[in-house]
Protein backbone atom coordinates (compact mmCIF):
# COMPACT_ATOMS: atom_id res chain seq x y z
CA UNK A 1 0.00 0.00 0.00
CA UNK A 2 1.01 3.41 -0.29
CA UNK A 3 1.32 5.75 2.65
CA UNK A 4 -1.64 9.03 2.76
CA UNK A 5 -0.23 11.69 4.98
CA UNK A 6 -2.93 14.42 6.14
CA UNK A 7 -0.86 17.14 6.00
CA UNK A 8 2.51 17.89 3.82
CA UNK A 9 5.05 18.95 6.94
CA UNK A 10 6.53 16.21 9.38
CA UNK A 11 9.17 17.06 11.69
CA UNK A 12 12.08 15.10 10.76
CA UNK A 13 13.88 12.39 13.04
CA UNK A 14 15.74 13.85 15.73
CA UNK A 15 15.11 17.34 15.63
CA UNK A 16 11.77 17.56 17.86
CA UNK A 17 13.14 16.20 20.92
CA UNK A 18 10.66 14.35 22.48
CA UNK A 19 7.98 16.61 21.33
CA UNK A 20 7.56 18.66 24.36
CA UNK A 21 10.23 21.26 23.24
CA UNK A 22 8.17 21.96 20.05
CA UNK A 23 4.94 22.22 21.70
CA UNK A 24 5.29 25.20 23.03
CA UNK A 25 5.21 26.35 19.89
CA UNK A 26 2.30 24.90 17.38
CA UNK A 27 -0.36 22.28 17.95
CA UNK A 28 1.83 18.72 16.90
CA UNK A 29 -1.69 17.34 15.31
CA UNK A 30 -1.81 19.48 12.84
CA UNK A 31 1.08 18.19 11.19
CA UNK A 32 1.44 15.02 8.84
CA UNK A 33 3.48 13.47 11.15
CA UNK A 34 6.08 14.04 14.16
CA UNK A 35 8.94 11.08 13.89
CA UNK A 36 10.69 10.69 16.83
CA UNK A 37 14.47 10.51 17.23
CA UNK A 38 16.29 6.95 16.23
CA UNK A 39 15.50 4.63 19.04
CA UNK A 40 17.35 1.25 19.72
CA UNK A 41 16.60 -1.55 21.79
CA UNK A 42 18.98 0.02 24.29
CA UNK A 43 19.75 3.20 25.69
CA UNK A 44 22.59 5.41 23.85
CA UNK A 45 24.48 7.86 25.89
CA UNK A 46 25.32 9.84 22.75
CA UNK A 47 29.14 11.22 21.84
CA UNK A 48 30.73 13.50 23.86
CA UNK A 49 31.38 17.27 23.60
CA UNK A 50 30.79 19.26 21.30
CA UNK A 51 28.43 17.29 19.24
CA UNK A 52 26.59 20.23 16.98
CA UNK A 53 28.49 22.57 15.39
CA UNK A 54 27.02 25.63 12.90
CA UNK A 55 28.69 26.00 9.58
CA UNK A 56 28.03 28.35 6.80
CA UNK A 57 25.24 26.53 5.67
CA UNK A 58 23.66 24.06 8.24
CA UNK A 59 24.93 22.28 11.28
CA UNK A 60 27.89 19.36 11.49
CA UNK A 61 26.47 16.71 14.31
CA UNK A 62 28.14 13.81 16.10
CA UNK A 63 25.04 12.62 17.91
CA UNK A 64 25.79 9.01 17.72
CA UNK A 65 22.43 8.43 18.02
CA UNK A 66 21.81 9.27 21.96
CA UNK A 67 18.37 8.05 22.61
CA UNK A 68 16.59 6.40 25.94
CA UNK A 69 16.30 2.90 24.53
CA UNK A 70 12.47 1.32 23.31
CA UNK A 71 11.84 0.48 27.00
CA UNK A 72 12.27 4.17 28.39
CA UNK A 73 10.24 5.20 24.93
CA UNK A 74 7.45 3.26 25.79
CA UNK A 75 6.98 4.29 29.07
CA UNK A 76 7.67 7.87 29.14
CA UNK A 77 7.48 9.52 25.90
CA UNK A 78 5.16 7.88 23.86
CA UNK A 79 1.86 8.50 25.49
CA UNK A 80 2.92 11.69 26.31
CA UNK A 81 2.57 12.46 22.13
CA UNK A 82 -0.41 9.92 22.25
CA UNK A 83 -2.02 12.30 24.27
CA UNK A 84 -1.28 15.63 22.35
CA UNK A 85 -3.23 13.41 19.11
CA UNK A 86 0.74 13.50 17.45
CA UNK A 87 0.71 11.17 14.53
CA UNK A 88 3.70 9.52 16.03
CA UNK A 89 6.33 7.89 13.46
CA UNK A 90 8.62 6.15 15.65
CA UNK A 91 12.16 6.15 14.00
CA UNK A 92 14.59 2.83 14.73
CA UNK A 93 17.82 1.89 14.30
CA UNK A 94 19.42 -1.96 15.21
CA UNK A 95 22.78 -3.36 15.11
CA UNK A 96 21.57 -6.50 13.47
CA UNK A 97 18.28 -7.49 11.37
CA UNK A 98 17.21 -9.46 14.46
CA UNK A 99 17.35 -6.63 16.43
CA UNK A 100 15.52 -4.34 13.48
CA UNK A 101 12.74 -7.10 13.44
CA UNK A 102 12.84 -6.74 17.92
CA UNK A 103 11.95 -3.13 17.74
CA UNK A 104 9.19 -3.49 14.84
CA UNK A 105 7.39 -6.07 17.68
CA UNK A 106 7.84 -3.78 20.38
CA UNK A 107 6.13 -0.84 18.74
CA UNK A 108 3.71 -2.55 16.61
CA UNK A 109 1.97 -3.93 20.19
CA UNK A 110 2.17 -0.97 21.15
CA UNK A 111 -0.87 1.88 20.69
CA UNK A 112 -0.92 5.08 19.25
CA UNK A 113 1.65 4.53 16.63
CA UNK A 114 1.14 6.05 12.99
CA UNK A 115 3.90 4.42 11.37
CA UNK A 116 7.52 3.20 11.53
CA UNK A 117 10.32 5.06 9.96
CA UNK A 118 13.53 2.62 9.27
CA UNK A 119 17.05 4.61 9.63
CA UNK A 120 19.29 3.03 6.71
CA UNK A 121 21.60 5.91 7.00
CA UNK A 122 22.40 7.65 10.17
CA UNK A 123 26.08 9.36 9.06
CA UNK A 124 27.85 9.49 12.49
CA UNK A 125 26.77 6.06 14.28
CA UNK A 126 28.98 3.52 15.21
CA UNK A 127 27.82 -0.38 15.64
CA UNK A 128 24.86 -0.24 14.08
CA UNK A 129 24.07 -2.39 11.07
CA UNK A 130 26.08 -1.54 7.83
CA UNK A 131 23.44 -0.40 4.84
CA UNK A 132 25.67 0.20 2.14
CA UNK A 133 23.99 -2.08 -0.13
CA UNK A 134 20.19 -1.77 -1.51
CA UNK A 135 19.64 -5.12 -1.07
CA UNK A 136 20.76 -4.58 2.70
CA UNK A 137 18.62 -2.13 2.92
CA UNK A 138 15.69 -4.31 1.51
CA UNK A 139 16.60 -6.86 4.01
CA UNK A 140 16.32 -4.46 6.94
CA UNK A 141 12.56 -3.36 6.09
CA UNK A 142 11.50 -7.33 5.24
CA UNK A 143 12.79 -7.77 8.65
CA UNK A 144 10.41 -5.12 10.00
CA UNK A 145 7.35 -5.25 7.43
CA UNK A 146 7.45 -9.03 8.85
CA UNK A 147 6.82 -8.75 12.51
CA UNK A 148 4.87 -5.51 12.64
CA UNK A 149 0.75 -6.11 12.48
CA UNK A 150 -0.73 -5.36 8.56
CA UNK A 151 -1.44 -2.10 7.94
CA UNK A 152 1.21 -0.28 10.03
CA UNK A 153 3.13 1.63 7.41
CA UNK A 154 6.85 1.51 7.15
CA UNK A 155 8.55 4.38 5.80
CA UNK A 156 12.47 3.85 4.81
CA UNK A 157 14.79 6.31 5.11
CA UNK A 158 17.67 6.47 2.41
CA UNK A 159 21.05 7.95 2.04
CA UNK A 160 20.97 11.01 -0.49
CA UNK A 161 23.08 8.83 -2.52
CA UNK A 162 22.72 10.15 -6.87
CA UNK A 163 24.11 6.84 -7.58
CA UNK A 164 22.13 4.87 -5.81
CA UNK A 165 19.49 6.34 -4.53
CA UNK A 166 17.05 4.88 -7.24
CA UNK A 167 17.69 1.53 -7.03
CA UNK A 168 17.57 1.41 -2.82
CA UNK A 169 14.03 2.99 -3.01
CA UNK A 170 12.62 0.09 -5.68
CA UNK A 171 14.33 -2.32 -3.02
CA UNK A 172 12.58 -1.31 -0.12
CA UNK A 173 9.69 -0.36 -1.57
CA UNK A 174 9.11 -4.20 -3.08
CA UNK A 175 10.67 -5.37 0.39
CA UNK A 176 7.33 -3.76 1.97
CA UNK A 177 7.99 -0.17 2.50
CA UNK A 178 4.56 2.12 2.15
CA UNK A 179 7.26 5.37 1.44
CA UNK A 180 10.16 6.17 0.91
CA UNK A 181 11.89 9.26 2.76
CA UNK A 182 14.65 10.98 0.51
CA UNK A 183 17.64 12.89 2.14
CA UNK A 184 19.57 12.21 5.03
CA UNK A 185 22.44 13.98 6.57
CA UNK A 186 25.60 13.44 4.86
CA UNK A 187 28.91 12.05 5.74
CA UNK A 188 31.23 14.33 6.99
CA UNK A 189 33.62 15.05 10.23
CA UNK A 190 34.23 16.81 12.92
CA UNK A 191 37.13 19.22 13.44
CA UNK A 192 38.95 16.62 15.35
CA UNK A 193 38.00 13.85 13.07
CA UNK A 194 35.09 12.40 14.69
CA UNK A 195 32.58 11.16 11.89
CA UNK A 196 29.66 13.21 11.58
CA UNK A 197 26.43 14.26 9.60
CA UNK A 198 25.82 17.48 7.59
CA UNK A 199 22.53 18.80 7.35
CA UNK A 200 20.44 21.89 6.80
CA UNK A 201 20.93 24.15 3.28
CA UNK A 202 23.65 23.50 2.08
CA UNK A 203 22.41 19.26 1.28
CA UNK A 204 19.28 20.81 -0.52
CA UNK A 205 20.51 20.94 -4.03
CA UNK A 206 21.76 17.04 -3.88
CA UNK A 207 18.75 16.42 -2.09
CA UNK A 208 16.19 17.52 -4.88
CA UNK A 209 18.61 15.76 -7.09
CA UNK A 210 17.47 12.17 -5.70
CA UNK A 211 13.91 13.40 -4.96
CA UNK A 212 13.55 13.73 -8.75
CA UNK A 213 15.57 10.26 -9.68
CA UNK A 214 13.35 8.09 -6.78
CA UNK A 215 9.86 10.00 -8.15
CA UNK A 216 10.92 9.02 -12.34
CA UNK A 217 12.15 5.30 -10.99
CA UNK A 218 9.14 4.57 -8.35
CA UNK A 219 6.16 7.23 -9.93
CA UNK A 220 3.64 5.57 -7.99
CA UNK A 221 5.20 5.59 -4.55
CA UNK A 222 5.28 7.98 -1.89
CA UNK A 223 7.73 10.01 -1.37
CA UNK A 224 8.95 12.44 1.35
CA UNK A 225 11.80 15.13 0.78
CA UNK A 226 14.19 15.92 3.37
CA UNK A 227 16.96 17.83 3.35
CA UNK A 228 17.46 21.53 3.99
CA UNK A 229 13.72 22.85 3.85
CA UNK A 230 13.80 26.16 5.21
CA UNK A 231 11.36 28.25 3.37
CA UNK A 232 7.82 27.92 1.63
CA UNK A 233 9.33 28.35 -1.55
CA UNK A 234 11.92 24.63 -0.89
CA UNK A 235 8.20 23.10 0.15
CA UNK A 236 6.77 24.00 -3.24
CA UNK A 237 9.74 23.04 -5.28
CA UNK A 238 9.88 19.58 -3.09
CA UNK A 239 6.07 18.87 -4.13
CA UNK A 240 6.15 20.30 -7.65
CA UNK A 241 8.80 17.41 -8.31
CA UNK A 242 7.16 14.58 -6.63
CA UNK A 243 6.68 14.93 -3.06
CA UNK A 244 3.88 13.77 -1.36
CA UNK A 245 5.30 16.13 1.93
CA UNK A 246 8.31 17.19 3.74
CA UNK A 247 10.32 16.52 6.35
CA UNK A 248 11.71 19.48 8.54
CA UNK A 249 15.26 19.12 10.41
CA UNK A 250 17.41 21.13 11.02
CA UNK A 251 15.73 24.30 10.52
CA UNK A 252 14.08 24.03 13.84
CA UNK A 253 16.92 24.08 15.93
CA UNK A 254 17.48 28.18 14.64
CA UNK A 255 13.32 28.78 14.97
CA UNK A 256 11.19 25.78 16.53
CA UNK A 257 7.90 27.63 14.69
CA UNK A 258 9.31 26.09 11.48
CA UNK A 259 7.30 23.68 10.50
CA UNK A 260 3.78 25.43 11.72
CA UNK A 261 4.65 28.27 9.11
CA UNK A 262 5.57 26.30 6.42
CA UNK A 263 2.49 24.40 6.48
CA UNK A 264 0.32 27.55 7.22
CA UNK A 265 2.19 29.34 4.11
CA UNK A 266 1.66 25.96 2.25
CA UNK A 267 -1.99 26.16 3.04
CA UNK A 268 -2.78 29.73 2.21
CA UNK A 269 -1.83 28.63 -1.14
CA UNK A 270 -4.81 26.68 -1.66
CA UNK A 271 -6.14 23.09 -3.24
Amino acid sequence: MTLTLEAPVMVAAGCGGTGRELAAYGDLAVLGGFVTRSLTITARPGGPSPRILETPAGLVHAVDLQNPGIDQFLALELPWLVQQQARVFVSIVGRSLGEYAELARRLGRSPGIAGIEVNLAPPDAAGVFDVREPFHAASVVAAVHRDLPRGTPVLAKLRSDVLRVAESARSVLDAGADAVVVGNALPAAMPDGRPAGLSGPATRPLALRCLIEVVAAAPDATVVACGGITTPADVRVALHNGAGAVQVGTALLRDPTTAHRLLAAIGEDGP
